[in-house]
């Protein structure tokens, strides 16, 4: 039964057609009996997907819609928003995962009869792995004891099992979302999650004890660092629970059932956790301005930072990055919590679907509102919001959490620091990724000075440019461990990557980014004292960081790469220019004579796709195989592979020599043919790969005509920020194939002379700079 209510935008429609979205236009004006919008605005309407499939397979344009888009169009069109609809399919993918008879049963049938039994068999799977708010949760972690807080769900939200008991946020605009939630400067939800009851804003219970003002008699702090008072006369009072996944009820899931069957089908052979991967993936995807999320790689190298562990916290999970890098060990426990219910809901079933492990997540703000008051983790996981200024200043002046000092307004990563260690067990281990400034800012100071004197704080790693977002600034990783038994070590480890920084966005070195680090850190955990590293890491002794400043950035305490071979490798780079200048100049083009412009009978690349001499592909959003990526910036660029694709089961779409590839967006008229070398590498984002047909196409023939400037100008249109590449559009003359040859010969040459000419620059860069640093540093003398 296919879903009359799911809705589809044009983009969607030339998706699904594998068109440009020019071409879904051109279909409304030509085709009277085009489907009417249904919904939508009057500048971006949406359509009924059934009757839009239905119009495609009348005119011959679509045999079947793939079963992977047609799910994806359904949860995208829901009624009640793309993100309740990857709520409730995710509790399906569970169901099925663990207990598929149940799920074979409850769906045999009508569509009625599957809404009227699956809330009773979500329940049985939800309960036992999320745990019910109406019972007293007590969560024993290697290093203490979690007592959750009891109660009955928020009237706003349908009675059902939840992901643990969280306390209700404040409604106050001071709501300090995660990195991971909206990125508007607001933090308002978005339509879809406004729009939807089971989301809907619970009302501000009334401030606990610990956030309400001092007794008279209890001196405010006066300064940042000022001592807080003993962390018994502040009582902890649980706030009441707000479920992150109550079970959904029958009218909800009726409507909701042709997407539940379909993502049943399809995880029928991709497996559940790799169709919700899929389908988180392509959400995020889709939503880039909404979410900035944690990569991947950044993830991994926080968990192999913080060591094995059995119970491991995230108090703004976001997404579920950090948790998900754990590596899973018997009688897990992962704890989560995120101000919104939407990415709280979205993390937990994630790590359902990943691990075995004991998952209690919950909705709230953190600092005003914390889920999980008693529990000591073995480690604590943390990518929190940056430059957050109403954090909980004003309420949180005499919590018990700032052991190290009270934070000022301006320094919200020192309060997320302080959570970190109080919510860790003794010689536990915490991760946080934080913003370069909170290690030299002066408000900080006596709280950086008595993390240092108490040994609480262990490493601060400076990562490359690029790393995470924000990457136009090196991010830090701090890593620190609550004081235990042992006596505090005498010594910081400081450690700068920066060098492993690449090109443009095509990200730093991972692979030595991982290597430097955990050999550095691995190392000075155990208390070896090999030889430092200069330029790259350090054990500095803590009194050395204790002056005035407090600064513990990297760069400053490190002490310069070695310079030893630096003028040979100068005289090098000057040998290498000169030999390229010279190539260069052999290379330049012969002069050219005058000629009466030609008149040739032209087509286009929609054409010629249609006709069949080339096949026309898009670059993806994730694959299987992990091979190098080809990247918009590599194109632009001229350099090598350099990007990554997130794990899917999506099928990557991977380069041939002979493929002609191009950027469609940025308005740069740049085409590049694939060679041997880049070869088997995956196609990423916002490129189009064309595959010509090499009895009818020359390659160089097809990308050196859909380089012309007044080619790419007519293709190509403009939004108030960007230039978008309709590259069916593009057009080149009708040749017979020796004449192609003649001219994509010219083309060839050209591109070696381009080619050149950008090592030359790139070898001129690097003298330029590497003289300049030898004349300052006093390695290369001026005469």
């Amino acid at each position: 039964m296919q879903d009359n209510a799911t809705e589809v935008t044009a983009a969607g429609i030339a998706r699904l057609a594998g068109v440009g979205r020019a071409a879904v236009s051109n279909w409304r004006r030509r085709h009277a009996d085009f489907p009417k919008p249904v919904g939508g605005t009057e500048t971006s309407p949406s359509f009924a997907l059934a009757e839009v499939e239905a119009w495609l397979r009348r005119q011959g344009k679509l045999a079947e819609v793939p079963l992977r888009e047609r799910v994806w169009q359904q949860l995208a069109g829901h009624p009640e928003g793309p993100v309740t609809a990857l709520t409730y399919t995710g509790c399906v993918l569970l169901l099925i995962h663990e207990r598929p008879t149940v799920w074979l049963d409850v769906s045999a049938g009508s569509d009625e009869r599957l809404a009227e039994l699956l809330p009773g068999a979500l329940e049985q799977v939800l309960t036992p792995r999320f745990g019910a708010p109406d019972a007293a949760n007590v969560h024993t972690g290697e290093g203490g004891v979690h007592t959750g807080g009891t109660g009955a769900p928020s009237p706003a939200m349908p009675s059902g099992p939840a992901v643990n008991t969280g306390p209700t946020p404040p409604a106050s605009p001071a709501h300090a979302p995660s990195p991971e939630h909206a990125a508007s400067p607001a933090h308002a939800p978005s339509p879809a999650h406004a729009a939807s009851p089971a989301h809907a804003a619970s009302p501000a219970p009334a401030p606990s004890p610990e956030r309400t003002a001092a007794p008279a008699s209890a001196a405010a702090p006066t300064a940042p660092g000022a001592a807080p008072p003993a962390p018994a006369s502040v009582p902890s009072t649980p706030a009441a629970p707000v479920p992150a996944i109550p079970v959904p009820t029958g009218d909800r899931l009726l409507a909701s059932a042709p997407l539940l069957r379909g993502a049943a089908e399809l995880a029928a052979g991709a497996g559940a956790r790799q169709t919700f991967e899929f389908l988180l993936g392509r959400h995020l995807d889709a939503n880039p301005r909404q979410y900035t999320l944690t990569p991947a790689e950044l993830a991994r190298l926080m968990a192999d930072l913080a060591g094995p562990a059995r119970t491991v916290l995230d108090p703004a999970c976001g997404t579920g990055a950090l948790l998900r890098a754990v590596d899973p060990r018997p009688g897990q426990e992962l704890y989560a919590q995120d101000s919104s219910a939407d990415l709280a809901a979205l993390t937990a079933l994630r790590l359902a679907l990943r691990s075995r492990a004991i998952v209690r997540a919950a909705v709230g703000d953190t600092l005003r509102r914390d889920a999980h008051p008693g529990l000591r983790a073995d480690a604590v996981l943390c990518h929190p919001p940056f430059n957050e200024r109403n954090w909980g200043h004003e309420e949180l002046a005499y919590d018990p959490r700032w052991e190290y000092g009270f934070p000022a307004r301006t320094e919200s990563e020192l309060a997320w620091v302080q959570h970190a260690l109080a919510r860790l067990a003794d010689d536990g281990t915490a991760v946080l990724l934080m913003p370069p400034a909170a290690a030299s800012r002066r408000s900080g100071r006596r709280i950086r000075a008595d993390l240092l004197r108490r040994g609480a704080l262990r490493a601060v790693v400076a990562l490359p440019v690029g790393a995470a977002p924000p990457y136009n600034i090196p991010l830090h990783l701090w890593v620190l461990r609550r004081p235990g038994r042992t006596p505090a070590a005498p010594e910081v480890l400081l450690a700068d990557t920066g060098r492993f920084a690449g090109e443009g966005r095509g990200g730093p070195d991972w692979q030595a980014v991982r290597d430097a680090v955990l050999d550095a850190w691995r190392a000075f955990a155990r208390g070896e004292r090999s030889a430092e590293r200069p330029g790259l890491a350090r054990a500095v002794p803590v009194i050395e960081l204790l002056d005035d400043d407090v600064d513990l950035a990297p760069a400053r305490h490190l002490p310069p790469s070695e310079p030893a071979d630096g003028v040979e490798q100068l005289t090098a780079v000057r040998e290498r220019l000169g030999v390229t200048l010279r190539l260069t100049a052999d290379l330049t083009p012969p002069p050219a004579e005058p000629v009466a412009p030609a008149r040739r009978p032209l087509t286009t690349v929609g054409e010629l796709a249609r006709g069949g001499a080339l096949v026309l592909r898009t670059g993806g959003t994730g694959g299987r195989t992990r091979v190098p990526v080809l990247t918009d910036h590599d194109v632009l660029a001229g350099t090598e592979p350099s990007g990554t694709l997130p794990e899917s089961d999506e099928e990557a779409v991977l380069t041939e020599p002979g493929d002609v590839v191009l950027p469609v967006l940025g308005g740069g008229s740049v085409a590049r043919v694939i060679d041997e070398t880049t070869g088997g590498a995956a196609l990423g984002r916002n490129l189009v790969l064309l595959r010509p047909d090499p009895a009818a196409l020359d390659p160089w023939f097809l990308a050196g005509f859909l380089r012309g400037t007044a080619n790419h100008r007519r293709a190509s249109s403009y939004a108030s920020t960007a230039t978008r590449l309709d590259v069916r559009r593009l057009q080149l003359p009708r040749l017979p194939l020796d004449e192609q040859l003649r001219y994509g010969a010219r083309f060839r040459a050209l591109d070696e002379f381009e080619r050149a000419l950008r090592h030359a620059s790139r070898l001129g860069e690097q003298l330029v700079r590497g003289m300049y640093d030898g004349l300052t540093d006093g390695t290369v003398a001026p005469d």
